[in-house]
Order: structure tokens, then C-alpha cells, then sequence
């Protein structure tokens, strides 16, 4: 499994480390809520974003 603090970013086009990483909680189907992380490529300062699994 990869690492939950790897995201994609999208202007770069390239997975990276999630600098500052923040698990936050996400609205899910049926009223659940779900997990994910977010925080910023170091390289250009994109919002990246990443869906986690269940605990």
C-alpha cells in the first residue's frame, strides 16, 4: 500500500510527498463520512488532495 502522505498533484503531473499534511473528514453516501488528507505540493504550492481507506 502506498503512503498516505503521497498525493498527486495535478499542475505537475507527478505523485509527491504532501508537504504540511492534515487528515480532515469528507462528507460520504448515506450520511457517512469518509477520510482524506490534504495539504500542498512542495514543489509549485498546489492544494493537493488524497482519498484515505477505512481505519
Amino acid at each position: 500500500m502506498a503512503d498516505p502522505t503521497e498525493g498527486y498533484c495535478v499542475k505537475c503531473k507527478a505523485k509527491r510527498e504532501i508537504s504540511g499534511p492534515k487528515e480532515v473528514p469528507m462528507k460520504g453516501k448515506g450520511g457517512k463520512t469518509r477520510r482524506a488528507m490534504t495539504g500542498t505540493c512542495p514543489t509549485c504550492g498546489t492544494k493537493m488532495f488524497r482519498i484515505l481507506g477505512s481505519k
